[in-house]
């Protein structure tokens, strides 16, 4: 079957966008601060288990991925602001309870969020995806003062009805969809909701875990990413999302590519940084 959540419109067939300062590409980073249950297994283990013997702890793992929380999420944290980079994260609900310190400085630093789900666990794997959602959204309400407008499945999971379920909980947009440079509308039995473009590609996970590649990469994919979409025809906007986390680029064998790719983002003519909640805000003020 076609794709039943949107019409297919390529994008030279669409009506010209304009960015803010004539810019072509809008960049968003998503940093996805997660919690990983200590008695649950790891979704991503960097060091495998023997297969059919799996063990609960996986201290190994569980380490790892609390890396990112203990140290690297503040590396990245100064990184950011020392260059003044808008951020997003993708939160977990459960990290405002079990590592407010993190959530709180980065509401403080001034970070846009969006939903993650409350446990870094797939839509598909919940027993119950609308009280999921809604607690983690409203842990994040209660915690930051604000509700998000916008929302990345964990592991970009979703049900047959998840879209529906995430506009009654007062969800504008998604970052679930991988398959265009600009935000477009999806189809939902209620309301309205939209895509804002997130990516695979540009994914620390699959750069550096999946693909094993080193350092330099993720910096030569996003130059040579960005470096496409400003010379892109039609002469129109595009959109760019960079997905990352902090156990990963706040390692500090990565971390210098990282600062290295914000400096790129922050000084390429044509580029602008913006949140996924700006991006979303200007697509409606473009499309209507």
């Amino acid at each position: 079957m076609p794709n039943p959540r949107a019409d297919f419109v390529p994008l030279p067939d669409r009506p010209a966008l304009h960015l803010p300062r004539g810019a072509r590409v809008a960049v968003i980073l998503v940093m996805n601060v997660e919690q990983n249950e200590f008695d649950q297994h790891v979704g991503r283990p960097l060091s495998p288990q023997p297969p059919g013997r799996e063990r609960l702890p996986d201290i190994p793992n569980f380490s790892w991925f609390e890396y990112g929380l203990r140290s690297g999420f503040w590396r990245v944290l100064n990184a950011t602001r020392k260059l003044n980079v808008p951020m997003t994260m993708a939160l977990n609900g459960s990290v405002c309870d079990a590592y407010p310190q993190v959530a709180r400085a980065a509401f403080d630093a001034g970070w846009d969020a969006v939903g993650h789900g409350y446990h870094q666990r797939p839509m598909p794997a919940v027993d119950d995806e609308t009280a999921e959602i809604s607690r983690a959204l409203d842990t994040i309400e209660a915690f930051s003062g604000t509700r998000p407008l916008g929302w990345l499945g964990p592991g970009l999971g979703e049900t047959a009805d998840t879209p529906e379920r995430l506009v009654d909980e007062g969800v504008e947009f998604v970052l679930d969809w991988v398959n265009d440079d600009q935000p477009y509308e999806l189809k939902v039995a209620n309301g309205r909701l939209f895509s804002v473009p997130y990516s695979l590609e540009l994914n620390d996970i699959g750069v550096y875990i999946r693909l094993g590649h080193p350092g330099p990469s993720m910096l030569e994919r996003v130059h040579d990413h960005l470096t496409t979409l400003l010379n892109d025809e039609p002469e129109t906007a595009r959109v760019m999302s960079i997905g990352l986390h902090p156990f990963i680029v706040g390692q500090p064998h990565r971390f210098p590519y990282f600062v290295k790719m914000l400096e790129l983002i922050m000084n390429t003519p044509g580029a602008i940084p913006m949140t996924a909640t700006e991006v979303y805000r200007w697509y409606r003020e473009q499309a209507g």
